[in-house]
């Protein structure tokens, strides 16, 4: 029975579309590259993308690092969201506008899905990095189209 599952494991591998060269390579968390978040997040936070490439069609994976106090206000995304806490205290609510009273406590090894279209918000109460993954391209819409940091003159 086992050399049968192994046999079908194998199978399964050999056969998949993702091949060995398409992979991406294994990476410590050491030696992540960070770089400034794009505009249509808050200022002061990082991302890294780990896997994938979430401006086109597949999926992804990302880091991001927020400082203490971020906040992400009211949005909602085309596809799935889903979120690991890799470090830190990460907050997530559901609604239309940012609730702290509302939200999610979630902490290292935390784990949170915002389903697509669901409006969703975010905060932290210390250095937080999560990881998110999903299929792309990624998208954001602000509930509010205000709160849209990209919408705001630059400093």
């Amino acid at each position: 029975m086992l050399k049968s599952t192994a046999a079908m494991l194998l199978l399964l591998i050999s056969s998949s579309p993702l091949l060995a060269e398409d992979m991406p390579a294994p990476v410590n968390a050491g030696a992540i590259k960070w770089g400034p978040a794009p505009s249509f997040l808050p200022a002061g936070a990082k991302i890294a993308v780990i896997a994938g490439d979430p401006s086109k069609q597949g999926m992804f994976v990302l880091r991001l690092d927020m400082p203490k106090n971020y906040a992400i206000a009211a949005h909602n995304h085309p596809t799935s969201e889903y979120v690991t806490v890799i470090s830190g205290d990460f907050h997530i609510g559901m609604g239309d506008k940012l609730d702290k009273a509302k939200g999610i406590h979630l902490t290292r090894g935390g784990f949170g899905v915002a389903p697509a279209r669901m409006n969703h918000y975010a905060w932290t109460t210390s250095r937080t990095i999560v990881q998110v993954h999903g299929e792309g391209p990624f998208a954001i819409t602000y509930v509010n189209k205000a709160d849209d940091p990209s919408n705001k003159p630059s400093q």
